[in-house]
């Protein structure tokens, strides 16, 4: 008998085609849009600014600084259109006398912030004070080439002054390692809709109360509506998975690399669906109609995931905001998903945030199947 409520389970839900394409789709095209728009976010390489030059001066010293402004990465040079910066190089400015008191103009866009023009003065700076020292290399090699030599040794390449290394295991995501996890939790929470529609619908359609005349247990009726969506849910994690794997990267966007276990990573999908299904199954239960069950899960969802991290990543949030996090159990599905693809996570690093999910699974399960049997007894 349990064996046929599970097959009809699964028979509802292939019916409800729309539904259950929206659960696949919408994440997966969250995850493809926030990667790519989050993408510079998250980047640790150098910004770029668009600059417009005009060479007014056609000097030597002209032309080389524009060279070197071309050859620099952090900058793009544009037409006037496009530009953020428009530098001005004056008639007069390639003077090698080193006293030449002649100023680069340099016109901004109002919009950009102050820290993108202090980045950029700081970049600029570099090949200004760049193409000084090659005057004065010029104007001393008819003294000292010793001198000369010294001067032409100096240089202002970040590679030459320092080093600069990234930790491997860095706690900050990329854009794709953050919007994988995201949409694959927020994903999985909304089993709400088709689970409630169904659930509902068999309500008033009195088959819940025929099932319980023929001698089965809401116990037994609940479990049989989990199983199906057990399996959607893990479907859903690897559908995420792939399309961070090899979607993303198309769009010149970092490819999702899985640091931690498979089994890790399976281990935890599943305490996190047992969690989602608990909550919509109490609130399936609760409701009294579709419209109403959609209302509240959809809200629910969205407080959940605006305090979970979801909306705003934990990292950037104040710390007051990442201890409130915590109370969200869609923050500790991303915590430990964060977990094995930054820092290599195994079973038991993970093991905390799937016995959290797994109780409070239980928990809403367990008191969603109390709300059921009070309403199958007074023929609700």
């Amino acid at each position: 008998m349990f064996s046929a409520m599970v097959k009809k389970e699964f028979l509802l839900v292939l019916r409800d085609k729309q539904a259950l394409m929206a659960l696949f789709i919408m994440p997966a095209i969250f995850i493809l849009i926030m990667s790519v728009a989050m993408r510079d976010i998250f980047s640790q390489e150098s910004v770029k600014f668009n600059l417009n030059v005009m060479d007014n001066d056609k000097s030597f010293i002209s032309k080389k600084l524009i060279k070197q402004l071309e050859i620099d990465k952090a900058f793009n040079i544009v037409g006037n259109k496009d530009s953020d910066f428009t530098i001005n190089i004056p008639i007069g400015y390639g003077n090698e006398d080193v006293s030449n008191k002649s100023k680069v103009d340099i016109s901004i866009k109002n919009s950009l912030k102050s820290d993108e023009i202090e980045l950029f003065k700081a970049k600029f700076l570099k090949h200004i004070v760049n193409l000084k020292l090659d005057i004065i290399n010029i104007r001393l090699r008819e003294f000292s080439d010793e001198a000369a030599n010294a001067i032409g040794s100096v240089t202002l390449d970040n590679e030459s002054l320092f080093n600069i290394k990234y930790n491997e295991k860095k706690d900050i995501p990329n854009a794709t390692q953050q919007s994988v996890p995201t949409w694959i939790v927020f994903g999985m929470f909304f089993i709400i809709i088709p689970m409630s529609t169904i659930f509902i619908n068999e309500r008033k359609q009195n088959t819940l109360s025929r099932l319980s005349s023929m001698n089965i247990s809401v116990f037994s009726i609940t479990i049989s509506k989990m199983i199906p969506y057990l399996l959607i849910a893990q479907l859903q994690m690897i559908l995420m998975v792939l399309v961070g794997m090899y979607i993303v990267p198309l769009f010149d966007t970092p490819a999702l690399v899985i640091n931690g276990t498979l089994s890790a990573l399976f281990f935890l999908s599943f305490s996190l669906s047992l969690g989602a299904i608990g909550v919509a199954n109490l609130i399936a239960v609760s409701a009294n109609s579709t419209e109403q069950a959609t209302t509240i899960g959809g809200i629910s969802n969205i407080l959940l995931g605006a305090i979970g991290g979801v909306m705003v990543p934990k990292f950037i949030m104040p710390e007051a905001m990442q201890d409130l996090a915590n109370i969200s159990p869609m923050s500790w599905g991303l915590d430990g998903f964060l977990d094995i693809f930054l820092k290599g996570g195994d079973i038991f690093m993970v093991l905390n945030e799937s016995l959290m999910l797994i109780t409070f699974g239980l928990i809403t399960i367990g008191i969603s199947i109390v709300i059921l049997n009070k309403k199958m007894q007074k023929g609700l």
